[in-house]
């Protein structure tokens, strides 16, 4: 538990006084794709912000077993633009939120089951948008310090508890083939999880958090 403290208060204090580093490193882990998707709809960031429908994601922050872990879920089957795909509890924000963090933690309870009081949020990371779906996704970091029970609703297959230390391996960042919704083979710069291909939005948000956790910002 000591380690996992002080951790989560060098954390607070990197997001406190640091910048942070922003679409440039989100787009170190951006698929050939996305860019070209990005470069198709020829808008600027703030033009898109304007367009785009509105989501947060909550990056969970917990201790098992004497290490700190984060939590990611595997989205269900469906016929969604994300279906199957591994990603962070969170989703749209709904005309009753009162606020993106009221986002991301009511549907980290919806999703995950984590109580909304249990966690502490010490920040957040840059938005991010995500052509296929039109959603600015808004990243925000929590910490609980107990060891949650999770449980999921539909909308989850499994969710992957995830040792910081697996993160903080340069061997699990790689690239893999997925098959993109085109139908198309591509081959995507990811982070290669409990057997799963963590590519995407999800990869390039992880990528700006652990820019933070290891000071680089």
């Amino acid at each position: 538990m000591q380690i996992f403290n002080t951790f989560s208060k060098e954390l607070e204090q990197k997001l406190l006084l640091s910048k942070l580093p922003g679409l440039p490193s989100q787009l170190k882990m951006a698929p050939v794709t996305r860019l070209e998707e990005l470069k198709k709809m020829n808008l600027s960031l703030e033009e898109m912000g304007n367009i785009a429908r509105k989501s947060a994601v909550l990056i969970l922050f917990y201790p098992k077993n004497d290490e700190t872990h984060i939590a990611m879920i595997k989205r269900a089957t469906d016929n969604t633009v994300h279906s199957d795909q591994i990603s962070f509890p969170g989703g749209k924000v709904e005309k009753s939120d009162t606020s993106l963090i009221y986002t991301a933690l009511r549907e980290a309870e919806e999703e995950i089951g984590i109580m909304a009081d249990s966690v502490n949020i010490v920040g957040n990371l840059t938005k991010l948008h995500i052509p296929p779906s039109n959603f600015d996704v808004y990243p925000f970091i929590g910490i609980t310090n107990n060891t949650p029970l999770f449980s999921t609703n539909y909308e989850v297959q499994k969710i992957l508890e995830v040792d910081l230390k697996t993160l903080l391996n340069p061997a699990t960042c790689t690239y893999k083939k997925i098959q993109h919704r085109t139908g198309n083979d591509f081959v995507v710069p990811c982070y290669y999880i409990q057997d799963e291909v963590v590519w995407g939005a999800t990869a390039m948000i992880i990528s700006e958090l652990l820019e933070i956790v290891n000071g680089d910002s």
